[in-house]
């Protein structure tokens, strides 16, 4: 298990966010539509994963679909835009499905999903929910298993300039939650993702730490994402 992406809900255009990337020297891209939930993205993709600038882009179908993160996105928009959830990458989600649930958490099922890029072409994954209220509270993270293996699409990536040789030189070292019970938030989440919890209310994943640290008021989220140069 490892990060996939962090979510940054926007009210920006993926072709805005590109363009406002440029001008602040990072190479973005524009993702493409989700048809299915009236939403389009664009993304910045690093050495160990990618940013997901998540906007709606037809408001009419995205209120009316059942889908957690278009529900998310539409609850936390009206505040501004800001960091909102992340997205853990797993081999076997079935499986995975099965083994949570047996801890007593209930899914949204296994979700075929896709998405339409710029170009055309129809990129498909499987998704995971942990069932919750949208609510100020933390949402879980969700979870995906990509059509492709993990080498062929970077491959992908690369060849269509997508992540740049700079790019890859970044990666997203650590996740910030903001959260009012840092000791509760730690210990739910490491027997949902079976992890170890740290001295520090964090939690060790392959690719990436997550932290949560203590905040006495406002939604619960994604607080802030650190992005940092690889090691030689």
């Amino acid at each position: 298990m490892k990060l996939d992406h962090v979510v940054y809900f926007t009210q920006n255009s993926p072709v805005e966010v590109v363009r406002r990337q440029a001008e602040e020297g990072r190479h973005a891209v524009e993702g493409g539509r989700h048809e299915k939930w009236g939403t389009h993205n664009a993304l910045l993709y690093v050495g160990n994963a990618y940013v997901e600038w998540l906007a709606v882009e037809k408001p009419e179908l995205a209120s009316q679909v059942d889908h957690p993160l278009t529900r998310l996105l539409l609850y936390d928009l009206p505040d501004g835009e800001g960091w909102g959830t992340l997205c853990l990458s797993v081999e076997g989600i079935e499986e995975f499905q099965e083994e949570v649930e047996n801890k007593g958490f209930q899914t949204s099922g296994v979700l075929e999903a896709q998405r339409r890029t710029a170009q055309g072409e129809l990129k498909k994954w499987k998704m995971l929910f942990i069932d919750q209220p949208v609510t100020d509270e933390l949402p879980y993270p969700f979870f995906i298993e990509w059509d492709e293996p993990e080498d062929v699409r970077m491959e992908k990536l690369k060849k269509e300039g997508a992540l740049s040789p700079e790019n890859e030189k970044l990666d997203i070292r650590e996740c910030i939650f903001h959260v009012q019970d840092p000791l509760k938030e730690t210990g739910e989440w490491a027997v949902l993702l079976s992890q170890k919890v740290g001295d520090d209310h964090s939690i060790r994943l392959e690719n990436v730490k997550l932290s949560f640290h203590q905040q006495d008021e406002g939604k619960e989220r994604l607080a802030d994402v650190i992005i940092g140069k690889t090691e030689a």
